[in-house]
């Protein structure tokens, strides 16, 4: 793709601010969206909050960052990630391995590194963004939809980054980004006769997951189920979460009347508590 081609990709406009937008190469419908998504979310976080500014004023803060870092990613052209994502790719794939040698264990996973001179770091973090990267740079330059061979080489290219992630373990940042990676394989056209194909398979061995699964993620699985296993443990935030929902209804209690998430939950009395805590016990 040539830089003329980069300029035409974007959406015409009339209006001075839109035409702004677009030199910067910024969408400005996918803007407003964005930016519509984030407001949002910030009110219902100060709602959650109890109206906590300092939770919400760090939370803004990352905000500014992140969309400051879209605007400055946005001026480059899409030939420089092309040329950019395999050292992106190895790079992370030797950051992974890395952590599975000298990383910094937390909680009782190993999934940090520290380097001097830099804040502590999940490498992890880099593959949720290279691993899609690289597929597309991998399909790029070859005919669509892919080939059976050409598709064995995308899932090799999503398989090991997400194993060694799984294996720090970290199944949910795994599993984010396997699933990156194939949204971009069935985005290159992959038949939808082969995608029915594959979730099918991935349906039948779904229970065999259950073998190789660590004795906290089984535990995850069950009190999601089964919640009222360990009500003051892992089942806590299920059950306030299902408490809020009985309490509030389909609409909720309105903005900023929430009462699970301002420690008042639900008025519940003392006969019920001393029975969740016996049962703990």
């Amino acid at each position: 793709m040539s830089s003329r081609d980069f300029v035409r990709s974007l959406p015409g406009g009339s209006l001075p601010g839109v035409r702004r937008l677009n030199n910067m190469h910024l969408d400005p419908l996918l803007l407003l969206t964005l930016l519509v998504v984030i407001a949002f979310g910030l009110v219902v976080l100060y709602s959650a909050l109890g109206k906590d500014l300092a939770v919400l004023d760090g939370q803004i803060i990352r905000m500014v960052f992140a969309i400051g870092i879209m605007v400055v990613a946005a001026q480059f052209e899409p030939g420089v990630y092309l040329r950019w994502t395999p050292v992106l790719y190895a790079v992370g794939l030797v950051l992974l391995v890395a952590v599975l040698l000298v990383g910094v264990v937390v909680k009782g996973s190993q999934r940090w590194l520290e380097v001097p001179g830099l804040p502590r770091f999940q490498p992890s973090e880099i593959m949720r963004i290279a691993v899609p990267l690289m597929v597309a740079w991998y399909l790029n330059d070859r005919p669509l939809p892919p080939s059976l061979f050409n598709l064995a080489v995308s899932l090799l290219i999503i398989v090991v980054p997400a194993a060694l992630i799984a294996k720090q373990p970290d199944l949910g940042t795994g599993i984010l980004v396997g699933a990156a990676g194939l949204a971009v394989i069935v985005l290159a056209g992959l038949q939808w006769r082969l995608i029915a194909l594959a979730a099918v398979a991935a349906a039948a061995a779904l229970p065999g997951l259950w073998f190789v699964m660590r004795d906290y993620q089984r535990d995850r699985v069950l009190t999601l189920f089964d919640p009222e296993r360990d009500p003051l443990g892992a089942g806590w935030n299920i059950i306030q979460s299902t408490t809020a929902i009985g309490s509030g209804g389909v609409f909720g209690k309105g903005l900023f009347e929430g009462t699970q998430s301002h420690l008042d939950f639900g008025r519940m009395s003392a006969a019920p508590a001393l029975r969740y805590t016996a049962r703990a016990r």
